[in-house]
């Protein structure tokens, strides 16, 4: 669709598709009008026999939804697929605003998605987190990995809500329970609710939105990765930003607090040679290249374990330690960081470090944080360089795990089978084609840590062409 009429001629923005019982699908997008207003837009597949769905009719009624009073005329925007509660036979979409600096989900109700009446209450309110964009909200099963259609209720099923935050851009998300009667939904903890907890991805990521995907049953998540370097460069280029690859997600039936994000399975259909390691010891400031030939396009995982003993040994508390003012991976303290430079060149002048970090409270509990250093990605000097992270649940008996995928200049990680994902833009100027390569690391002062396994797969290119109609 593209910006042609006085409801969306100053952008068509983000929208949801709803497939409805018939078969039939609809689209609500929203749009910013002649005179910069947001309203909500319905359109309609032009022929629903494209595979694609390439053209789309608009509606003659749009716009189908305006700023309710009291809602700014610039903060209203982003309606999600639409869910159906039964006991009044009426379809819910949700968008997101603010009152003041309180982030707010409207919910509306509809039965043909021309004509709405917007509930007299909010869904979800959390204060100081300003606008709510991109809102998403579906459903979970606490039972099985199976993904779930956006209008299941009842038991053995959570409900995710998700926020982009205008203010920072990040997404956040948190799991909850939804009352379809009264259109509230509130989350199982407070102390991390949508916009003050847990986020999808610690990294360069926003703007993301999930589908169902009815025929293989799985909730499937896109991300948007924009650019982190400079807009001249950019217009150099001749583009910007991109998607991340598609994860499926899940809830997290071991810890019961958080959801699992990992590639989707075709990913897998890429990979090409393998190469395997196993049992490599990594002492204390210590570096070891892994030789595997071309190192721009790889799918790595990987597996770590630090000497119990050592562990045990630790008397001292590391209580300030934080990913993004830590320094990154040049800094050292007793129990990391460790982990994987990749992206690097043979001299080490340009590498992005994926990484752990253990550190002890003053209890004696260990923490263990997941991060990104971009800080010697790219000897450019026109990027933005940052250090990534956050914590990640790690359950007795679990060794630590990573999963990193490089694709030239996008590198997307998970920790722990997904508990926390972090995705980095960079730009390296000599760690590129055959001069990229692939090492282990270890800066803890006072640990040896063993690669357990590594397993790294070069990745063939998704060759990307017209679908042929």
């Amino acid at each position: 669709m593209v910006p042609d009429r006085w409801y969306d001629i100053n952008g068509v923005w983000t929208g949801s598709a709803t497939q409805l019982p018939d078969g039939q699908i609809i689209m609500l997008y929203t749009g910013s009008t002649n005179e910069s207003v947001q309203v909500q837009n319905l359109a309609f597949p032009a022929n629903h026999s494209d595979p694609l769905l390439l053209n789309w009719v608009k509606s003659e009624s749009n716009p189908v939804l305006v700023p309710s009073a009291g809602i700014g005329l610039k903060d209203f925007r982003d309606p999600t697929t639409a869910w159906f509660v039964p006991n009044d036979s009426t379809w819910r979409v949700a968008i997101g605003s603010k009152d003041n600096h309180a982030g707010i989900v409207l919910v509306y109700k509809t039965k043909d998605f021309v004509t709405y009446t917007l509930n007299s209450g909010l869904m979800h309110a959390v204060e100081g987190t300003g606008m709510m964009e991109c809102v998403d909200f579906f459903p979970v099963s606490t039972e099985s990995n199976n993904g779930l259609d956006t209008s299941v209720l009842g038991p053995g099923v959570k409900h995710v809500l998700k926020a982009s935050l205008d203010d920072n851009k990040h997404d956040y998300y948190a799991i909850g329970t939804y009352n379809a009667v009264d259109d509230i939904w509130t989350p199982d903890d407070p102390q991390i609710d949508v916009g003050i907890g847990l986020r999808y991805d610690y990294g360069k990521y926003y703007a993301s939105k999930t589908f169902y995907d009815m025929t293989t049953k799985r909730r499937i998540l896109w991300g948007w990765i924009g650019e982190t370097d400079s807009e001249s460069t950019d217009l150099l280029k001749g583009w910007a930003s991109l998607q991340t690859v598609p994860r499926t997600v899940v809830y997290d039936k071991k810890t019961g607090t958080n959801l699992i994000q990992w590639p989707v399975e075709e990913v897998e259909t890429l990979r090409l040679d393998a190469t395997n390691f196993t049992n490599i010891t990594i002492s204390p400031g210590s570096v070891v290249p892994l030789d595997i030939g071309s190192a721009t396009q790889l799918d790595i995982i990987a597996e770590f374990e630090v000497d119990e003993s050592a562990l045990e040994n630790i008397n001292e508390a590391d209580v300030a330690y934080n990913c993004s003012t830590s320094g990154g991976s040049a800094g050292r303290g007793l129990l990391g960081p460790f982990g994987l430079l990749v992206l690097a060149d043979k001299d080490l002048s340009e590498q992005t470090a994926v990484y752990f970090y253990i550190a002890k409270d003053i209890n004696g509990q260990l923490n263990t944080f997941f991060c990104h250093d971009e800080l010697s990605s790219s000897l450019a000097d026109d990027l933005m360089k940052r250090v990534y992270g956050s914590t990640v649940p790690v359950l007795n008996g679990e060794k630590l795990s990573i999963r990193t995928m490089v694709d030239h200049s996008i590198i997307e990680s998970f920790a722990q089978g997904g508990r926390t994902c972090i995705t980095s833009r960079v730009y390296p100027t000599k760690a590129i084609y055959s001069g990229a390569k692939v090492f282990l690391f270890n800066n803890a002062t006072d640990v040896s840590v063993t690669a357990k396994s590594i397993k790294i797969w070069e990745m063939n290119s998704a060759f990307i062409r017209p679908y042929e109609i």
